[in-house]
Formats: C-alpha cells, structure tokens, sequence
C-alpha cells in the first residue's frame, strides 16, 4: 500500500520530475512505460515513489487509456466504483454505484498530478521500436517522430484492447453515409431522424443502443450471438452518502473489500459451470421479464454457457428492443451497397449512418510497435501463433522488458485495476533486486515458462471459458490466451514473491 504522506514533492527531487527532452538520442532512464491509461499510470505513480528514473509515452493527446479514447454514449465501467480504482487512492467522491466514462477519465487525471507525473509524460509520442542492445544491456526505444531514448528496463502498458476492430465488409467503401467504430465516436453528427444500422452487441454497444434509440428515426441492430445480460445494480448516490466515506476511517476500503469478495464468488461459478447454473437461470428469467415477443426472446437469449463470453450489466438494453423504431436482424451480413446493408437472404436495408460496435483487436502489442530481443528475436512474431508469458509479465530471450495485463492477466469476474496493481508490484519487486544484486538484466528461463503456461491450460480446463462459444478470450486455435484461470486473490498471492531462481541473470553493460 502506498500512504499518503509518500506523495512526492515537486522540491523533493526536481530532476525526477523534469520534462524529458524530445529528440535527445543520449537520454537514459531506468525505466520507460509505454502508455498512460490505468497501467501505465500505476506503474508511473510507483515508480516516481521508489525514486526511479522514468518516462511515460503516450500516443494520445491526453491520459486515460480506455477511457480518453472511448466517449460514446453512456460509456461506463462495469465494475463497482470502489472497486475500479487504485488501493492506494480510494475515492469517496463517485457519483455513481458503476462509474461514467467521464468519472473515471477525471480521476486518472488528478492521480496524474497528485504524483506529479505530467512533467514525466510524452504525449502524441507513439513507440515504434523497442531494441534490446545486447553490449550495453539497455533497450534503445525509437518514437514516431524518430526520438530514440534509452532505458534499462522496459515496461509495455499498451492493454490488449486499445485498437478498434473493424470487419472488413464486401463493399464498405460504397457506402455512401457516415460510418465510424464506437471507440471513435463522431460527436459532430447529429443522429436525430437518421436511419441507423449498429453492427455487434458487445460491451459498448449495449451502452450505446439504449441511448441513441429515442433520437434516431430507424435503429437496426445487427447480432451474430447475443450476449448474457445481467440486470446493472447502479444507484446514484445520495448526498448523505458522501460525507461517511470521507469522514469514517476504514470505510472507503471495508466497501472496496466487500465488493471484491462478492466479485470473486462469481469467478467460483465461472471456474465451475456447474456452480453458474443459478445465475444462468436468473438471467433467462431476466430475459422473460424485459421481452414479451416470443420470436424476439428467442433471438436475444444466448445457447451458449453464461460465462462463455463476458457476462453483460445492463438496465435498459433489452428495453430497447420494445421501441417501435427498433429492429433486430440475426441474418449474416452479405455486403454493403451504396445505400445501406444487404443480407444474406439478399435484404437490403437503407441506412443514413453505419456505427460498428464490433469491439477491440485482441492481440498484445500490436503494430506499428516493434520489440526485438536478444538474438533478434521478435515479440510478435512469437505470439502471431502463442501468446504466453511468465505471470503473464516476462517473455524468454526479452530481458528487462515487462508486460502490463499481458497474456492470461484478465480477470473475468473481477476488476483488472486489481491485477495491475499485483502486477506492478511484481515488476518492482524484480526492479528492485536488479538494483540491489549489481545485475544488469534478469530473463525468465524457458523451462519456468514453458512449466507455467503448462499449469494455465491444465487449470483453464472444465471453466466456462472454454465451454464451446467463439469469443475474444480464445485465439484461432481455440486456445483461451486471456483469461486467468483462477481468482484474482490467487494470482495476487503468486505475484507477491519474486524468484531470481526464475531468471537468468547477467551483469555488466
């Protein structure tokens, strides 16, 4: 835990909070964060308390991550407000039970100047290359604009889901209305009137739907599978509220705590499908209650397992469906003509406006970003066919180089702030014993991966993850390279403690 009183001072150490200087190819830190949503902050804020050198790039014009780019309509987090927030800074000031995207955007930003990271941020600096100089056992990290820093360690907070993913259609380029993915919302067009298709119901479209249903003319939403919805159990809070959790010691963090472990008996369910059978009931009866048309129903209500895919909160989705203007289309998409969408039943629909809310491209460190290790072995081209890493942080043959909510670092029941922060906390642990043993660089050994990522599939089997539904969790192979398999208090218990008998270790440079 991180106590107040660690905050820094800007007098304290000056030259740990100063600018880096763009275009200066003779600039070493100790350490270089790639991205600055919940991640990359975390490890910043850590970072600037244990006194290391650092610098964040940031290939947006602000902060957030997730939650700058993101600005759709009714985009909120779907996990408690408590919850979805640093240990070490609990807020007592969210206005909501589930926090709106703006919320949680205007935190990230005051954690940012409480621990005076600004000054330690590149904006609009995207990392294009990151090389491991095996004489100098440094990493030599190239921008966009050609700026080359060095760093003894680098730390990759990119998130698996920050590039839009897009369908290639048949005839997109005709199409001769608006189109854009709801990660690029074109707040410059107004929807009123308009005929609007909406391809996918994923987790942003079911924010999405509900509130641009009552202003636009036509809305037809396009489902390959439908999701299982749960009802959202979000309250404004009220006034009276406010003051308890600024002012009663503890009460703040014994919420957080009970939030958690109601969290984690969800995850007992979704380990053991035979457990979530209950909730699975619940959620049809939910469907009964909202939808009256039988047909309709039908086409909303899931085959698959609950937990198969990401489990949906929602209180007005399926309420949309009741509006008159509203239509649900379960046909396949055949191609797109100058005037709208055509089925495979050779339908066409005529449309004003094409969104898609088809979700993220689920790979780890996606281009334009390159990382090359020793021997010049390249990141992504070794998790093109297998994603894996050690705890889901270090990779063999990348020697100082950590991955932030890496491969099986995703908690399907629990918030994924919570795993940065044993996360980040693994990563100072190992930081630090470089620091102290005099050794250049750790690289965690083949066997210890090849051992571990042994243990993740044996655990993954007879969990609802991989019950037999096609999701984002799974790659083309079918194999689950995002999940982890087990409670978030358990993959906290195996990052408290750091091996050197795990790596190989090297001096000099």
């Amino acid at each position: 835990m991180i106590e107040k009183s660690a905050v820094p001072s800007e007098r304290s150490n000056p030259s740990r909070a100063a600018r880096p200087t763009p275009g200066d190819p003779q600039r070493l830190v100790d350490v270089l964060v790639i991205g600055g949503g919940f991640a990359g902050l975390c490890m910043a804020i850590r970072l600037r308390l244990t006194g290391l050198s650092f610098v964040v790039l940031e290939r947006a014009g602000e902060i957030g991550g997730t939650w700058q780019a993101n600005t759709y309509p009714g985009c909120s987090c779907d996990i408690p407000s408590q919850l979805y927030s640093y240990s070490f800074e609990l807020n007592a000031d969210w206005k909501r039970t589930y926090p709106p995207q703006s919320e949680i955007l205007a935190y990230l930003k005051r954690c940012a100047d409480k621990y005076l990271l600004p000054g330690s941020i590149l904006l609009n600096t995207e990392a294009r290359e990151a090389v491991f100089d095996e004489s100098n056992k440094v990493w030599l990290i190239r921008t966009r604009h050609g700026q080359t820093i060095a760093a003894r360690a680098v730390v990759s907070a990119t998130g698996p889901l920050s590039r839009p993913f897009t369908p290639k259609l048949q005839g997109i380029e005709r199409f001769k209305g608006k189109t854009f993915h709801s990660s690029e919302w074109d707040h410059s067009l107004d929807l009123s009137g308009k005929k609007v298709a909406v391809i996918g119901t994923g987790a942003s479209a079911i924010q999405f739907i509900p509130q641009i249903a009552p202003q636009v003319e036509k809305l037809t939403v396009f489902q390959r599978s439908p999701p299982w919805i749960l009802p959202k159990l979000d309250v404004e809070h009220a006034n009276w509220v406010y003051p308890i959790l600024r002012y009663i010691p503890g009460c703040k963090r014994l919420i957080r705590s009970l939030l958690f472990w109601c969290q984690e008996a969800v995850g007992l369910g979704l380990v053991n499908p035979t457990l979530v059978r209950p909730l699975q009931r619940f959620a049809r009866l939910y469907i009964s209650r909202k939808i009256s048309d039988p047909k309709l129903r039908k086409a909303l209500t899931p085959t698959y397992t609950l937990g198969c895919k990401r489990i949906l909160l929602s209180n007005n989705y399926y309420e949309a469906f009741a509006r008159a203007n509203v239509e649900l289309i379960t046909d396949e998409i055949e191609e797109v003509c100058a005037e709208g969408i055509v089925t495979q039943d050779r339908s066409v629909r005529t449309f004003d406006v094409i969104i898609f809310g088809t979700g993220f491209q689920g790979g780890y460190l996606l281009s334009p970003l390159r990382v090359i290790g020793r021997n010049r072995a390249e990141l992504q081209k070794r998790w093109r066919d297998d994603p894996g890493a050690f705890l889901g942080m270090t990779v063999p043959g990348f020697p100082n180089f950590f991955v932030l909510v890496g491969p099986n670092t995703f908690s399907a029941n629990n918030s994924v702030v919570f795993m940065i922060e044993a996360q980040v906390h693994y990563v100072l642990k190992c930081l630090r014993w470089l620091q102290k043993s005099g050794h250049s660089t750790i690289d965690v050994r083949v066997d210890v991966q090849d051992r571990f990522a042994g243990e993740l599939q044996e655990r993954m089997k007879g969990t609802a993850w991989v019950s037999g539904c096609k999701s984002w969790y799974l790659d083309r192979y079918g194999k689950n390279v995002r999940l982890w398999p087990a409670s978030a208090a358990r993959y906290w218990l195996r990052t408290r403690r750091f091996s050197p008998n795990d790596y190989l270790c090297t001096s000099g440079g």
